[in-house]
């Protein structure tokens, strides 16, 4: 019961710092109408904690290889709450972007250390459905923030939804900093990462791709999705922001369910194909709806921003996997800077793509990412978890 409750905490402040990171493309029209910018600069801006992840997710997760979660996710998210008080507190682009940088840099910590709970306190029967839990983890932050930052940016406006993120990620730290301990050494010890890297192993290096290309429509989906309801539906920012809120919802129940359709198959990758599969569908309908402005537009925006994140604790916990506890604070930080290459490029690149173009078309590209993902995914030669155990899938699940 315990490893529960050490979960619940990495939840707790991964979760808790999602409310800056990412939350802040709910309030995109207020962002675009504050600093009077374009659509690209004002995702640029929404999107600016991205540029200190980049930066930050490998030197966390080596810190967290030598020294733990305690110790990365109090400092880290500490910090991260500092910064977002900051940033209230300054109008200037430039200022704002490079506070919100700051601020993502040190809230990555989060995004690493919870990888890591999972590793070392589970075992491989049973780290799909932790992993689906700790997944949980954004799209729990992302239901707050869709309920909470829009209605408070209306009432106070940015600096109060900066004030509101800076609360939250302090309460956050003070949690993991008060409460985190070390696993059993029996757990800890389970599956030792081997002395060579591990990436040696070409598997390892296609996971990241796979993500890669996957989070090019969940970065589209997730940061113009409110734009999109706004500008091409007619409807109000908060009703928007609530329908995203709802999917987010969504999507924390299917990324448990996937983990659990993990562990009793013992596979990670082959489910990720099926709902890479079920993806296409939704974004190929999206793709439709928006060219035509019916209702199939926002219904499947809400399906889409579920699907696009369904697989993305299959791919990070096979990363970590791979790598073994010994390397996985490092391989976690290189799979998650991987994906903020991506979110941070594909932000203002899509921005431009649907001001000369039309929001149909920053879809299609998701659709066509997602496309090349297919042939990226390591399925063939994939071991079971359950073997690794030693023992059939029957007698684990």
């Amino acid at each position: 019961m315990k490893r529960w409750a050490m979960l619940g905490l990495g939840v707790n402040a991964h979760a808790g710092v999602t409310l800056g990171l990412f939350g802040l493309p709910l309030v995109m029209p207020d962002v675009q109408r504050f600093f009077a910018v374009s659509l690209p600069v004002a995702g640029l801006i929404a999107n600016a904690p991205s540029i200190g992840v980049l930066f930050a997710l490998v030197p966390w997760g080596a810190l967290a290889d030598r020294r733990g979660e305690r110790l990365v996710l109090g400092v880290g998210v500490g910090l991260a709450a500092v910064f977002f008080a900051a940033v209230a507190l300054v109008s200037e682009i430039w200022a704002v972007v490079a506070l919100l940088a700051l601020a993502g840099a040190a809230g990555s910590a989060a995004m690493v250390g919870g990888g890591r709970i999972v590793l070392r306190w589970f075992e491989p029967p049973e780290r799909g459905v932790a992993m689906g839990v700790r997944q949980v983890s954004y799209t729990l932050g992302m239901a707050v923030a869709a309920f909470v930052l829009p209605p408070v940016s209306r009432a106070y406006g940015l600096r109060g939804v900066l004030a509101v993120c800076a609360l939250v990620s302090l309460l956050a730290a003070a949690l993991a900093a008060l409460f985190l301990a070390g696993p059993p050494r029996r757990v800890s010890r389970a599956g030792a990462a081997p002395a060579a890297s591990p990436y040696r192993q070409p598997a390892l290096w296609r996971v990241h791709a796979t993500s890669a290309l996957q989070l090019v429509p969940q970065a589209v989906v997730g940061t113009y999705g409110v734009m999109c309801l706004v500008e091409v539906y007619g409807w109000d920012g908060v009703r928007a922001g609530q329908l995203f809120g709802v999917a987010a919802i969504g999507g924390a129940v299917v990324r448990v369910a996937v983990g659990r359709w993990s562990d009793r198959s013992g596979l990670r990758m082959a489910p990720l194909r099926r709902l890479t599969f079920g993806a296409l569908v939704v974004l190929g309908l999206l793709v439709a709806g928006a060219v035509i402005g019916s209702w199939l537009g926002p219904v499947m925006l809400a399906l889409a921003a579920v699907i696009t994140v369904a697989g993305n604790g299959l791919a990070y916990l096979a990363a970590g996997e791979l790598a073994g506890p010994g390397w996985a604070g490092r391989v976690l930080g290189t799979h998650n800077t991987v994906q903020n290459v991506v979110a941070l490029g594909v932000a203002p690149l899509a921005g431009l793509l649907i001001t000369e173009v039309g929001y149909w078309a920053g879809f299609a590209a998701g659709l066509v990412a997602a496309l090349l993902s297919l042939p990226v995914i390591p399925v063939r030669g994939e071991r079971s978890a359950h073997h690794e155990q030693g023992r059939p899938p029957s007698e684990a699940s």
